[in-house]
């Protein structure tokens, strides 16, 4: 069976580089490794999530299916105040996530977790879950995690999901209009969708 960088222990040979992006304004520096996903560099639609989110100091946020932590490490040490929880279920990428908070300077207001989906982290209410879902997981995964993520959310918490149009962005669109009483595409560029429902 191919092996993804959702498998819980990937078994393919480390290759570990460092790699660096600048993310709302601010200079960040990576390690990443074989068997995560994006391992050659921030990926286009993870960088068009963290620049086109809105969220509030202090707001209590979820990186869901973290990698090596781009999403929620950027937002953690841009966004003042926030507490951030990391989840993955690979954890070869929660193991990476937990270094790179460490060498960005985000340790104090991040928890990481390796956890299938929200099995780890049932005790949690966020504001705000961010999400690249994994595509190869299959729609069933993605749309389970959809409808599990409105049950992690506070009262007027909302999910916000990257999403390219070629992969279904219009069908999962759809899919959170059956969970989330808002839902709008904020953003599209180069194919990609930012969609944010809203717990209403």
């Amino acid at each position: 069976m191919t092996e993804h960088y959702f498998s819980a222990n990937p078994r393919v040979k480390s290759e570990v580089r460092e790699v660096k992006a600048k993310l709302l304004g601010m200079p960040f520096t990576f390690k990443t490794d074989a068997g995560v996903f994006s391992k050659k560099g921030v990926d286009f639609g993870s960088r068009l999530l963290i620049e086109t989110v809105t969220i509030e100091p202090g707001s209590s946020v979820l990186d869901l299916g973290c990698g090596y932590g781009v999403i929620g490490i950027a937002i953690a040490k841009a966004i003042p105040n926030v507490r951030v929880v990391l989840a993955d279920v690979n954890e070869r990428a929660v193991e990476l996530a937990r270094e790179n908070a460490r060498v960005n300077q985000a340790e104090a207001n991040t928890d990481l977790f390796v956890s299938d989906g929200f099995s780890a982290i049932k005790q949690f209410q966020f504001n705000h879950i961010l999400f690249n879902p994994p595509i190869r997981a299959g729609k069933a995964t993605i749309y389970r995690l959809f409808a599990e993520a409105k049950t992690q959310l506070a009262a007027g918490g909302s999910l916000w999901i990257v999403i390219r149009k070629q992969q279904g962005a219009a069908s999962a669109k759809k899919e959170l209009e059956q969970h989330f009483g808002d839902v709008q595409a904020v953003a599209q560029k180069k194919g990609y969708w930012i969609i944010c429902g809203t717990d209403r």
